[in-house]
């Protein structure tokens, strides 16, 4: 068994074995929903899913998780994404740091005659889902919509 922690609530570690039944699915691999949190649980280092639910706890989720959806605006344009990096700020407001794999790459230029496309994004957010930095305009650069 693993002693390290993790940010994962048990909504998003349901949430991605459901992603990897998925995946395997695609594949040609089908399994239960059972299996795909076993074998979840095995790679974390866990004997088994009760093992691994029971080292989470009853914490209620966090807004923000490894492994979790979220959507909102980058540079003014809607996205849907998975969380695959975060990092929480400590001291003041506190907030995040925040790696986003998009479902759908999205321009990061506002120029007619020139485009750059972007499918994962960095970012730095407060507790309100939106971060401090902002275009010319005042709209923030990442807008998280937060549960």
């Amino acid at each position: 068994m693993t002693t390290a922690t993790h940010p994962l609530s048990r909504d998003a570690l349901k949430a991605q074995a459901k992603r990897l039944r998925k995946a395997l699915e695609a594949e040609g691999n089908f399994i239960s929903h059972g299996e795909a949190l076993e074998l979840l649980a095995s790679q974390m280092g866990y004997r088994d899913w009760n093992t691994l639910s029971a080292a989470i706890g009853n914490r209620p989720s966090a807004p923000l998780a490894v492994g979790g959806r979220v959507s909102g605006h980058y540079l003014g344009q809607a996205f849907e994404a998975d969380i695959v990096g975060l990092h929480a700020l400590a001291g003041g407001e506190g907030g995040w740091r925040i790696s986003l794999a998009l479902d759908e790459a999205v321009d990061v230029v506002r120029f007619d005659s020139f485009s750059s496309f972007r499918r994962r994004i960095n970012g730095t957010v407060g507790r309100n889902g939106r971060s401090a930095a902002h275009t010319s305009d005042g709209t923030p650069h990442l807008e998280l919509a937060l549960r």
